[in-house]
């Protein structure tokens, strides 16, 4: 599953005068998809199921 939209890291980085790898999108989803549980297991063991900004 992607957590990512691939045409909008290809705009942004197109604005910032880069060129986007094939596999870059996929990797930037693992990236946030390892993120996203280490804020939910933060929230846990802080007794939340509410995940916080400050989570991340």
């Amino acid at each position: 599953m992607s957590y990512v939209v691939a045409s909008a890291i290809k705009d942004y980085l197109k604005k910032q005068g880069m060129m986007t790898a094939g596999e870059f999108p996929e990797a930037a989803s693992a990236h946030l998809e390892a993120a996203l549980k280490e804020a939910a297991k933060r929230a846990k063991d802080n007794g939340r199921v509410t995940v916080r900004p400050y989570d991340l």
